[in-house]
Protein backbone atom coordinates (compact mmCIF):
# COMPACT_ATOMS: atom_id res chain seq x y z
CA UNK A 1 0.00 0.00 0.00
CA UNK A 2 1.42 3.46 -1.17
CA UNK A 3 1.43 6.05 2.03
CA UNK A 4 -0.60 9.14 1.35
CA UNK A 5 1.56 12.57 0.90
CA UNK A 6 0.78 14.88 3.53
CA UNK A 7 -1.07 17.66 2.26
CA UNK A 8 0.77 21.47 2.42
CA UNK A 9 -0.16 24.79 3.01
CA UNK A 10 2.45 26.99 1.25
CA UNK A 11 2.68 30.73 2.48
CA UNK A 12 4.23 32.75 0.44
CA UNK A 13 4.51 32.44 -3.38
CA UNK A 14 8.11 34.75 -4.07
CA UNK A 15 11.50 34.51 -5.76
CA UNK A 16 12.15 31.55 -3.47
CA UNK A 17 8.34 30.15 -3.31
CA UNK A 18 7.44 29.69 -6.28
CA UNK A 19 10.10 27.52 -7.45
CA UNK A 20 9.85 25.42 -4.50
CA UNK A 21 6.33 25.36 -4.65
CA UNK A 22 6.50 23.78 -8.44
CA UNK A 23 9.12 20.60 -7.13
CA UNK A 24 6.74 19.89 -4.71
CA UNK A 25 3.76 20.12 -6.81
CA UNK A 26 5.90 17.94 -9.61
CA UNK A 27 6.44 15.48 -6.63
CA UNK A 28 3.30 14.94 -6.34
CA UNK A 29 2.40 16.70 -3.12
CA UNK A 30 -1.42 18.26 -3.08
CA UNK A 31 -1.14 21.98 -2.05
CA UNK A 32 -3.30 24.92 -0.48
CA UNK A 33 -1.30 27.98 -1.36
CA UNK A 34 -1.21 31.90 -0.38
CA UNK A 35 -0.06 35.22 -0.76
CA UNK A 36 -0.40 38.71 0.18
CA UNK A 37 -0.25 39.53 -3.46
CA UNK A 38 -2.39 36.85 -4.99
CA UNK A 39 -1.36 36.95 -9.03
CA UNK A 40 1.54 34.92 -7.68
CA UNK A 41 -0.49 31.64 -6.88
CA UNK A 42 -2.41 31.83 -10.71
CA UNK A 43 0.31 30.16 -12.27
CA UNK A 44 -0.25 27.28 -10.06
CA UNK A 45 -4.16 27.83 -9.71
CA UNK A 46 -4.91 24.45 -11.92
CA UNK A 47 -2.73 22.32 -9.54
CA UNK A 48 -3.75 23.57 -6.15
CA UNK A 49 -6.14 25.16 -3.84
CA UNK A 50 -5.46 28.85 -3.75
CA UNK A 51 -6.31 30.52 -0.05
CA UNK A 52 -8.50 33.21 0.52
CA UNK A 53 -6.24 33.72 3.89
CA UNK A 54 -3.42 31.98 5.72
CA UNK A 55 -5.58 30.99 8.01
CA UNK A 56 -7.92 29.00 5.59
CA UNK A 57 -4.77 27.78 3.71
CA UNK A 58 -3.42 25.98 6.81
CA UNK A 59 -6.97 24.22 8.20
CA UNK A 60 -6.85 21.70 5.91
CA UNK A 61 -3.00 21.11 5.91
CA UNK A 62 -0.71 18.20 7.36
CA UNK A 63 2.03 20.65 6.70
CA UNK A 64 2.50 24.34 6.90
CA UNK A 65 5.56 25.59 4.99
CA UNK A 66 6.51 29.54 5.04
CA UNK A 67 8.41 31.47 3.02
CA UNK A 68 8.46 34.92 3.81
CA UNK A 69 10.56 38.00 3.61
CA UNK A 70 11.51 38.38 7.74
CA UNK A 71 10.47 38.17 11.04
CA UNK A 72 8.05 40.72 11.08
CA UNK A 73 6.15 39.34 8.01
CA UNK A 74 6.09 35.51 9.51
CA UNK A 75 4.77 37.05 12.84
CA UNK A 76 1.97 38.73 10.83
CA UNK A 77 0.97 36.04 8.54
CA UNK A 78 1.16 33.01 11.00
CA UNK A 79 0.05 34.90 14.53
CA UNK A 80 -1.90 38.20 13.73
CA UNK A 81 -3.84 36.75 11.25
CA UNK A 82 -4.47 34.12 13.41
CA UNK A 83 -3.57 31.21 10.77
CA UNK A 84 -1.51 29.30 14.46
CA UNK A 85 -5.00 29.23 15.99
CA UNK A 86 -6.14 27.17 12.80
CA UNK A 87 -3.41 24.60 12.68
CA UNK A 88 -4.57 21.14 13.07
CA UNK A 89 -3.43 19.01 16.28
CA UNK A 90 -0.81 16.54 14.71
CA UNK A 91 0.50 19.19 12.20
CA UNK A 92 4.20 20.47 11.43
CA UNK A 93 4.93 23.74 10.70
CA UNK A 94 8.55 24.23 8.87
CA UNK A 95 9.21 27.71 8.56
CA UNK A 96 12.12 27.82 5.61
CA UNK A 97 12.19 31.69 5.94
CA UNK A 98 15.23 33.72 7.80
CA UNK A 99 14.00 35.00 11.18
CA UNK A 100 16.05 35.44 14.27
CA UNK A 101 16.41 32.70 16.20
CA UNK A 102 14.32 33.74 19.15
CA UNK A 103 11.01 34.51 17.09
CA UNK A 104 11.69 30.71 15.62
CA UNK A 105 11.80 29.38 19.43
CA UNK A 106 8.71 31.33 20.20
CA UNK A 107 6.68 30.55 17.22
CA UNK A 108 7.44 26.53 17.96
CA UNK A 109 6.10 27.15 21.46
CA UNK A 110 2.57 28.42 19.74
CA UNK A 111 2.33 25.53 17.70
CA UNK A 112 3.05 23.64 20.25
CA UNK A 113 0.04 24.99 22.36
CA UNK A 114 -1.91 23.97 19.17
CA UNK A 115 -0.77 19.98 19.65
CA UNK A 116 1.64 20.57 16.76
CA UNK A 117 5.30 20.07 15.49
CA UNK A 118 7.78 23.05 13.95
CA UNK A 119 10.85 23.05 12.70
CA UNK A 120 13.08 26.30 11.81
CA UNK A 121 14.63 25.69 8.34
CA UNK A 122 15.80 28.43 6.51
CA UNK A 123 17.87 27.68 3.03
CA UNK A 124 21.00 28.70 0.99
CA UNK A 125 21.23 28.16 -2.55
CA UNK A 126 19.32 31.02 -3.99
CA UNK A 127 16.47 31.39 -6.85
CA UNK A 128 18.92 28.86 -9.06
CA UNK A 129 19.28 26.52 -6.31
CA UNK A 130 15.21 26.56 -5.64
CA UNK A 131 14.52 26.12 -9.01
CA UNK A 132 17.32 22.76 -9.30
CA UNK A 133 15.64 21.40 -6.04
CA UNK A 134 19.47 22.10 -5.09
CA UNK A 135 18.81 24.05 -1.24
CA UNK A 136 20.97 23.41 1.57
CA UNK A 137 18.46 23.52 4.18
CA UNK A 138 19.45 23.93 7.61
CA UNK A 139 16.60 22.59 10.40
CA UNK A 140 16.11 23.13 13.63
CA UNK A 141 13.84 20.77 15.84
CA UNK A 142 13.40 17.67 17.82
CA UNK A 143 14.84 14.38 15.52
CA UNK A 144 11.13 13.28 15.44
CA UNK A 145 9.71 17.01 13.65
CA UNK A 146 13.06 16.80 11.19
CA UNK A 147 12.63 13.24 10.13
CA UNK A 148 9.21 14.00 9.51
CA UNK A 149 10.02 16.88 7.22
CA UNK A 150 12.49 14.66 5.52
CA UNK A 151 10.18 14.10 2.18
CA UNK A 152 9.21 17.47 1.56
CA UNK A 153 13.06 18.90 1.83
CA UNK A 154 14.32 15.27 -0.24
CA UNK A 155 12.31 17.31 -3.24
CA UNK A 156 13.84 20.28 -2.73
CA UNK A 157 17.56 20.14 -1.77
CA UNK A 158 19.44 18.41 1.23
CA UNK A 159 18.79 18.25 4.55
CA UNK A 160 21.30 19.02 7.42
CA UNK A 161 20.05 18.98 10.91
CA UNK A 162 22.10 21.40 13.02
CA UNK A 163 20.48 21.08 16.59
CA UNK A 164 16.97 21.77 18.54
CA UNK A 165 14.55 24.98 17.44
CA UNK A 166 16.32 28.04 16.90
CA UNK A 167 19.72 26.27 15.85
CA UNK A 168 18.89 26.12 12.03
CA UNK A 169 18.26 29.89 12.35
CA UNK A 170 21.82 30.14 13.64
CA UNK A 171 23.08 28.22 11.02
CA UNK A 172 21.38 30.62 8.43
CA UNK A 173 23.07 33.44 9.76
CA UNK A 174 26.55 32.11 9.99
CA UNK A 175 25.46 31.01 6.22
CA UNK A 176 25.05 34.77 5.61
CA UNK A 177 27.49 36.34 7.72
CA UNK A 178 30.09 34.11 5.08
CA UNK A 179 27.73 34.94 2.06
CA UNK A 180 27.68 39.17 2.82
CA UNK A 181 31.31 38.93 3.41
CA UNK A 182 32.40 37.10 0.85
CA UNK A 183 30.52 39.11 -1.41
CA UNK A 184 32.63 42.18 -0.30
CA UNK A 185 36.03 40.76 -0.31
CA UNK A 186 35.06 39.42 -4.33
CA UNK A 187 34.14 43.02 -4.74
CA UNK A 188 37.17 44.19 -3.76
CA UNK A 189 39.27 42.02 -5.15
CA UNK A 190 37.72 42.42 -8.90
CA UNK A 191 37.86 46.56 -8.52
CA UNK A 192 41.63 46.41 -6.98
CA UNK A 193 42.78 44.41 -9.95
CA UNK A 194 40.65 45.85 -13.13
CA UNK A 195 41.72 49.53 -11.87
CA UNK A 196 45.53 48.40 -11.73
CA UNK A 197 45.37 47.29 -15.34
CA UNK A 198 44.51 43.37 -14.92
CA UNK A 199 41.36 41.76 -16.90
CA UNK A 200 39.13 40.86 -13.91
CA UNK A 201 37.50 37.74 -15.87
CA UNK A 202 41.07 36.69 -16.53
CA UNK A 203 41.61 37.39 -12.91
CA UNK A 204 38.42 35.32 -11.80
CA UNK A 205 39.32 32.78 -13.70
CA UNK A 206 42.77 32.45 -12.43
CA UNK A 207 41.26 32.57 -8.93
CA UNK A 208 38.72 29.86 -9.53
CA UNK A 209 41.81 27.25 -9.84
CA UNK A 210 43.56 28.35 -6.62
CA UNK A 211 42.63 28.33 -2.21
CA UNK A 212 40.64 31.87 -3.27
CA UNK A 213 37.97 29.75 -5.64
CA UNK A 214 34.46 29.72 -4.15
CA UNK A 215 30.51 29.96 -5.01
CA UNK A 216 30.72 33.15 -4.47
CA UNK A 217 33.35 33.87 -6.81
CA UNK A 218 31.88 31.75 -9.47
CA UNK A 219 28.64 33.03 -9.59
CA UNK A 220 28.76 36.67 -8.38
CA UNK A 221 31.81 37.11 -9.64
CA UNK A 222 30.58 36.68 -12.85
CA UNK A 223 27.32 38.38 -11.83
CA UNK A 224 29.71 41.61 -11.57
CA UNK A 225 31.80 41.33 -14.44
CA UNK A 226 28.47 40.97 -16.89
CA UNK A 227 27.06 44.18 -14.63
CA UNK A 228 23.89 41.77 -13.98
CA UNK A 229 22.25 42.52 -11.10
CA UNK A 230 18.70 41.28 -11.37
CA UNK A 231 17.72 40.37 -8.09
CA UNK A 232 18.17 36.67 -6.99
CA UNK A 233 18.55 37.52 -3.27
CA UNK A 234 17.56 41.24 -3.08
CA UNK A 235 20.33 43.06 -1.40
CA UNK A 236 17.45 44.67 1.34
CA UNK A 237 17.08 41.01 1.90
CA UNK A 238 20.83 40.68 2.95
CA UNK A 239 21.00 43.88 4.96
CA UNK A 240 17.89 42.56 6.99
CA UNK A 241 20.21 39.33 7.62
CA UNK A 242 23.29 41.31 8.44
CA UNK A 243 20.83 42.87 11.15
CA UNK A 244 20.09 39.74 12.38
CA UNK A 245 23.76 38.55 12.61
CA UNK A 246 24.27 41.51 14.61
CA UNK A 247 21.43 41.69 16.88
CA UNK A 248 22.60 37.88 17.60
CA UNK A 249 26.21 38.76 18.48
CA UNK A 250 24.92 41.70 20.43
CA UNK A 251 23.18 39.25 22.60
CA UNK A 252 25.86 36.80 22.79
CA UNK A 253 27.75 39.10 24.01
CA UNK A 254 30.00 38.87 21.07
CA UNK A 255 31.60 41.44 18.55
CA UNK A 256 31.90 40.75 14.75
CA UNK A 257 33.73 43.69 12.73
CA UNK A 258 33.94 42.42 9.28
CA UNK A 259 30.28 41.84 9.75
CA UNK A 260 29.43 45.18 10.79
CA UNK A 261 31.57 46.76 8.32
CA UNK A 262 29.48 44.91 5.70
CA UNK A 263 26.17 45.52 7.32
CA UNK A 264 27.06 49.25 6.99
CA UNK A 265 28.55 48.65 3.08
CA UNK A 266 24.89 47.55 2.65
CA UNK A 267 23.09 49.99 4.25
CA UNK A 268 24.86 52.61 2.10
CA UNK A 269 23.95 50.28 -1.12
CA UNK A 270 19.98 50.25 0.19
CA UNK A 271 20.06 54.06 0.66
CA UNK A 272 21.32 54.97 -2.26
CA UNK A 273 18.68 53.37 -4.46
CA UNK A 274 19.13 49.85 -5.29
CA UNK A 275 17.22 47.59 -2.50
CA UNK A 276 16.12 45.41 -5.06
CA UNK A 277 19.68 44.95 -6.44
CA UNK A 278 20.88 41.48 -5.90
CA UNK A 279 23.16 41.21 -3.04
CA UNK A 280 26.17 41.11 -5.65
CA UNK A 281 25.84 44.44 -6.28
CA UNK A 282 27.51 45.56 -3.12
CA UNK A 283 29.92 46.14 -6.02
CA UNK A 284 27.70 49.39 -7.01
CA UNK A 285 28.27 50.41 -3.64
CA UNK A 286 32.26 50.07 -3.51
CA UNK A 287 32.33 51.71 -7.21
CA UNK A 288 29.77 55.07 -5.58
CA UNK A 289 32.97 55.08 -2.79
CA UNK A 290 35.94 54.99 -5.19
CA UNK A 291 34.31 56.68 -7.92
CA UNK A 292 34.99 54.43 -10.57
CA UNK A 293 33.82 51.53 -12.28
CA UNK A 294 34.34 47.81 -12.72
CA UNK A 295 35.63 46.78 -16.44
CA UNK A 296 37.99 45.61 -18.65
CA UNK A 297 41.74 45.50 -18.36
CA UNK A 298 42.85 48.57 -17.37
CA UNK A 299 39.21 50.46 -17.86
CA UNK A 300 38.54 50.68 -14.27
CA UNK A 301 38.02 54.65 -14.82
CA UNK A 302 37.26 57.56 -12.66
CA UNK A 303 33.93 58.97 -12.62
Amino acid sequence: MIEKLPRIAFLGIGLMGAPMTRNLLDAGFSMNLWNRTASKCEPFAAEATVAATPADAVRTADVIITMLENSDVVEQVMVASGAIKAINRGALVIDMSSIQPSVARRHAALAAEQGAGYVDAPVSGGTLGAEEARLSIMAGGSENDVLRAQPIFEVLGKCTRIGPVGAGQLAKLANQAIVGITIGAVSEALLLAANGGADPAAVREALMGGFAGSRILELHGQRMIDRDFSPGAPARIQLKDMRMILDEARAEGLTLPLSQQVHNEYLSLVANGHSDADHSGLLLELEHMNRTRLGGAGSGSKE
